[in-house]
């Protein structure tokens, strides 16, 4: 099983208009609703790859139960939700027929009090016993620690399970310094962490903070990592067009999915550039296209940074 964590949970909607105009009103053509937050859209691809996955984080208020109700109907999902007595927040996209832009709203999260921070991570720890991996995504809500990660990341440590965290700003910089075995930030986290805006360089940086191996987003550019197994950068073979929103998380997926298939780094970069790609080719954020994922997989280019220690 691998274990997801969304402390932010979401009721993910997306509406669809012929053409966004500031100051107007729009007529929505379609509208999709779904569980979301960054470990929920990790979760639903990992299921779509065949693995076992348990979410958990928090839910509250009738968000939340609609935000569970959903969960209950994706196969191969578990719902280990911590309930609140503040309500989920909602995330808005707005896409764009005419461009393929999409404009993206996201609400900060309900409060979070001591005591349900409490409760969560008692469940937290009982649920890494069965755990093979474990990713750590996205923002706080409000009440929660600052240096939450952190603590889950020791949490993880001390049980044996590796555990992988995508977030930014200060609950990145702290979750870096307790030694987490990946870190997955995009291109301007990075360079917020480090102060560098050479990839690369920065890369090097967070690992010298405590980070195992990094592997940095650079949106249409693919991926670069470094590891210490050796440092690669991973390309898709074309630009893909569409809706962007839920592509990093879909990266998530395929690197925790080599890590338990224990596949080798490149592998592992492969299957998290395609899933990537596929996810800006489906019509709703958080899903990637299988027709697209496998005419990808055996075109992407993993290259060897040799000079990159």
């Amino acid at each position: 099983m691998i274990l997801t964590v969304t402390l932010n949970t979401a009721l993910d909607l997306t509406y669809r208009v012929r053409s966004l105009r500031p100051h107007a009103s729009h007529r929505v053509s379609a509208v999709a609703e779904r569980p979301g937050g960054k470990g929920v859209n990790v979760a639903r691809v990992l299921a779509a790859l065949g693995h076992e996955v348990t979410v958990t984080g928090f839910a509250g208020g009738g968000t939340g139960r609609e935000v569970r109700d959903r969960l209950t109907g994706i196969p191969g999902v578990a719902d280990a939700l911590v309930p609140i007595a503040g309500a989920t927040r909602r995330t808005i996209a707005v896409v764009d027929e005419r461009t393929g832009d999409t404009t993206q709203l996201n609400e900060p999260g309900p409060q979070v009090t001591p005591a349900e921070w409490a409760a969560f991570q008692e469940a937290y720890e009982g649920l890494l016993g069965p755990a093979e991996a474990v990713a750590l995504c996205g923002s706080l809500p409000p009440g929660v620690p600052v240096g939450a990660y952190a603590g889950l990341i020791r949490a993880a440590r001390s049980a044996g399970v590796p555990v992988l965290l995508d977030t930014s700003g200060e609950p990145l910089r702290r979750g870096v310094a307790a030694r987490p075995d990946i870190v997955k930030p995009n291109a301007d986290e990075l360079a917020e962490l480090t102060g560098s805006h050479e990839p690369l360089r920065a890369a090097r940086d967070v690992r010298r903070r405590g980070a195992h191996a990094v592997v940095a987003s650079l949106g249409p550019r693919g991926l670069l990592a470094h590891t210490p197994q050796g440092h690669w950068r991973a390309t898709p073979p074309a630009a893909v067009h569409g809706n962007p929103t839920g592509a990093g998380d879909s990266a998530v997926a395929g690197l925790l999915s080599g890590l338990v298939e224990r596949l080798p780094w490149p592998d592992r970069l492969t299957h998290a550039i395609a899933l990537s790609a596929a996810t800006v080719a489906a019509p709703v954020a958080g899903e990637f296209d299988h027709a697209t994922y496998e005419e990808l997989r055996p075109r992407v280019t993993v290259t060897s940074e040799t000079n990159a220690a």
